[in-house]
């Protein structure tokens, strides 16, 4: 294949040594009596991560773990795009793309999910699984120039799945990656063999719908609250991510604490809430290879701006008819003379907040069960 080269991971010791040196000379805030995270990460537990972060966790551990799998860059639209790339030697494996969201990045596979979904049960599918980093977040390189919205993006994870000759391919997604894979349906219905998403979340004119239901279940009633609970006091990095990317980027890109405890963050509230610790929900050592990814390939202004370029639709997604009959409902089709409909199923876990009934209106969805336990960062 052109322009794909392997890639190794192998952050030099210099790179490895600099947010040692920055974790060691943290100008500290004062920790207010506040014994929750209403005010945000406690100080006291972001010291303590801190610690573990800085004397240890093991980079090369994990670093070592990640390159297990094939990895490579290629470049597409003019942008560097890293991805994995796993083939199974099952003869009938159907190609499968993972697409991961934020904060989140390749390592939401690689310890529990590439390995299963590839070398499978005798009486389990098996899939060939492309897993791309999304452009200038994770592992792929920062952009370069603006215009990498979800739509741009969409169409360059076709062209990469295109050099790596699949044709068709289904999509498993959750999160950002939600908007990529609902995307390929409408763009590519005909290349896409299934969608599967995980907590897409209905917009808020739907839940101003549900605002005066008085016929919804228990489990249902608990996710609305979930959300306006959400709307309320969760929405305060995409608030200044998608309006003033650059003021935020500064911090994120500067400080290994600040990006800490902004990715941990994310971590506590949308993982299993119920856990009084984000390190009771998920390995701390996966949550802090996530986080050493970010820092050492200097993303985290990049996923500002990724949040502040999605924020804005491209013009011809403001064009496009994204349903079957223009009333809104979640059929995924294209405008195309010949409607195609694409099977698609939603895993929903403890910690998610949508209701089936406002994605899944006319009961069209193939699957969707339900876990009692999971969240945004469901492949954890």
């Amino acid at each position: 294949m052109q322009n794909v080269h392997p890639l190794k991971l192998q952050v030099s010791q210099t790179a490895l040594a600099d947010p040692h040196q920055r974790l060691d000379n943290t100008r500290w805030p004062n920790q207010l009596p506040v014994d929750d995270w209403s005010w945000g990460v406690p100080v006291s537990y972001v010291k303590e991560l801190a610690a573990y972060w800085r004397y240890s966790f093991d980079w090369r551990k994990q670093e070592a773990d990640l390159n297990r799998f094939s990895q490579f860059v290629t470049q597409i639209d003019g942008q560097d795009i890293h991805f994995i790339h796993v083939r199974s030697t099952v003869p009938d494996a159907r190609p499968l793309l993972l697409c991961h969201g934020y904060p989140g990045s390749v390592v939401d596979f690689f310890i529990k999910v590439i390995e299963p979904l590839t070398n499978p049960a005798a009486s389990e599918p098996a899939f060939h699984v492309v897993a791309i980093s999304l452009p200038g977040l994770g592992l792929s390189p920062t952009v370069t120039e603006v215009g990498w919205n979800l739509m741009r993006t969409t169409h360059a994870f076709a062209a990469l799945i295109s050099q790596l000759g699949y044709e068709r391919f289904g999509v498993q997604a959750g999160d950002a990656g939600a908007g990529i894979a609902s995307l390929l349906g409408v763009l590519y219905p005909k290349r896409i063999i299934g969608i599967q998403l995980n907590g897409p979340e209905p917009t808020a004119e739907k839940f101003d719908i549900l605002a005066s239901a008085n016929d919804l279940s228990t489990t249902d009633q608990i996710r609305l609250e979930r959300m306006n609970a959400f709307t309320r006091e969760g929405t305060g990095n995409q608030a200044i991510q998608s309006t003033r990317p650059y003021t935020i980027g500064y911090g994120l890109h500067d400080s290994p604490v600040m990006q800490l405890a902004w990715i941990v963050e994310k971590y506590k509230e949308w993982i299993d809430p119920r856990k009084a610790l984000p390190e009771d929900a998920i390995d701390i050592d996966q949550m802090l290879t996530n986080v050493s990814l970010y820092w050492f390939k200097a993303n985290g202004a990049g996923t500002a701006n990724f949040i502040y370029e999605n924020m804005y639709p491209a013009p011809a997604a403001a064009n496009q008819d994204w349903s079957a009959g223009g009333d809104g409902r979640s059929s995924w089709t294209s405008t195309e003379s010949e409607r195609q409909v694409i099977p698609m199923g939603v895993a929903m876990f403890a910690a998610d907040k949508t209701i089936r009934w406002l994605v899944d209106r006319d009961g069209s969805m193939s699957h969707w069960p339900e876990f009692d336990k999971g969240g945004n960062f469901a492949m954890m």
